[in-house]
């Protein structure tokens, strides 16, 4: 029996071609919720979870800076997925007869020229690849979806255009869970790393100006850095942050050591293989 990777979103999503991709012999299976794809792999139903955290025009994405902190996985590794919308309708359908294109408001508000160009009104779902499944079922010419090419071959449709986004430099990274051990070693990571970790700064003038300063003065590249509020009140930030680097190397071991001094908490969230696109990314 093959291993699982849970993802949130329906069959034909992105989730779902970032686990084909990166994970081809393993079972992909569809969650309602990401606490859904969450519990699969706490409960030790799958293996992995594959979850997007962040895109490169819509920002992170919700509830995961609090839903990761609060689980018992860790981040083992990241894959980034170039996003890409195909315009699909029923057979026999075409564009000039549509009248209202449906997917997820980020992939509607990411092909906004195509839906102006030819005058659709944009219908919100809740899944990109929920809306092709919908607009399958409807089988209604004048409905059309924007989803992901896999879509298309799942649910029958027909392609109308493809590759239709705005922007097609447009990215989700997403990170790979899974249930809390040992973190790797750097011998087991002989190559580039990344270290995801959250901190919380005391409540100092210049805490978090003095927090970040080990990471400058050690030359650790900082390549993300969030924050969000903790309970209820204004009163408590945490940040959540990745850096280029294992905890073991020494500008990171410093860095880190500093930032111990400034903060009331520190947890590392995992330490894991940089993909490939990072370094192509660089170097572009």
């Amino acid at each position: 029996m093959a291993s699982k990777i849970a993802y949130q979103g329906e069959p034909g999503a992105n989730s779902n071609i970032a686990c084909q991709q990166m994970f081809p012999d393993m079972e992909s299976v569809p969650c309602a919720s990401f606490e859904d794809a969450f519990e699969l792999v706490s409960s030790g139903e799958a293996e992995l979870a594959m979850i997007p955290i962040e895109n490169s025009i819509a920002g992170r994405v919700a509830d995961i800076h609090i839903l990761l902190p609060q689980s018992n996985l860790q981040i083992v590794g990241e894959y980034f997925l170039p996003i890409h919308f195909d315009l699909l309708g029923i057979p026999g359908s075409t564009i000039e007869a549509a009248t209202e294109v449906h997917s997820h408001i980020h992939a509607l508000g990411q092909c906004r020229k195509l839906i102006r160009e030819h005058g659709l009104k944009p219908v919100i779902a809740g899944d990109t690849a929920g809306s092709a499944r919908e607009v399958a079922e409807w089988n209604d010419p004048r409905k059309l979806s924007l989803a992901p090419p896999l879509a298309a071959q799942i649910y029958g449709l027909d392609v109308l255009a493809s590759g239709v986004e705005d922007d097609p430099s447009n990215t989700t990274r997403f990170v790979v869970l899974a249930r809390e051990t040992a973190l790797p070693a750097r011998e087991e990571l002989p190559g580039p790393a990344v270290t995801s970790f959250l901190f919380r700064v005391r409540n100092v003038p210049s805490a978090l100006y003095k927090a970040l300063g080990g990471f400058a003065t050690n030359g650790v590249n900082m390549t993300r850095l969030e924050s969000y509020m903790v309970g209820n009140e204004f009163a408590a930030t945490m940040f959540m942050a990745d850096v280029e680097g294992h905890p073991e190397d020494l500008p990171l071991k410093l860095a880190l050591e500093e930032l111990d001094f400034f903060t009331t908490e520190v947890r590392i969230l995992g330490v894991y293989p940089a993909a490939d696109y990072r370094a192509a990314a660089a170097t572009a």
